[in-house]
């Protein structure tokens, strides 16, 4: 590929993710229970799928400061949707865990950003979704190796 194709892509590919993202983050932010934000609910989803993390491990997962997660924690915990239990063999390493509102919060909030997904993907046949899909996680996984 040359350079005036590759710009032109990354063009493209800038100016579609503008649109998706901020579009997706407003309709998505309408569906959003009390008071909780986008990042909150990232975090919400990140410990649901592993059952329990550390707050370190959130800080690198969602490319933040420890301060910036530490923030957010104590706003979940104030809420009551995270539980912090310590490790049993050392007491210096702080697990998270969801409570059962905040199991609650983030299934509920699955599905509606599922619904609200649903109608934009089925726009597309069954293969383009899956090419879309397929191609948008090598991305993801290139993102994260680097």
């Amino acid at each position: 590929m040359d350079g005036e194709q590759l710009h032109q892509l990354i063009y493209r590919y800038e100016s579609a993710t503008f649109t998706v993202n901020r579009r997706l983050s407003a309709l998505i932010r309408e569906l959003m229970p009390g008071g909780l934000t986008a990042d909150q609910y990232g975090i919400l989803r990140y410990i649901q799928e592993r059952q329990r993390c550390t707050s370190s491990e959130l800080a690198d997962m969602f490319c933040v400061g420890k301060s910036s997660i530490t923030a957010i924690i104590t706003r979940l915990f104030d809420k009551e949707l995270i539980r912090r239990m310590p490790d049993e063999k050392d007491r210096r390493i702080i697990y998270l865990q969801l409570t059962e509102k905040g199991a609650g919060v983030a299934t509920e909030m699955e599905i509606k950003i599922q619904q609200l997904l649903a109608r934009y993907i089925s726009h597309f046949e069954e293969q383009e979704a899956e090419t879309f899909i397929r191609t948008y996680e090598k991305l993801a996984k290139v993102l994260t190796e680097q």
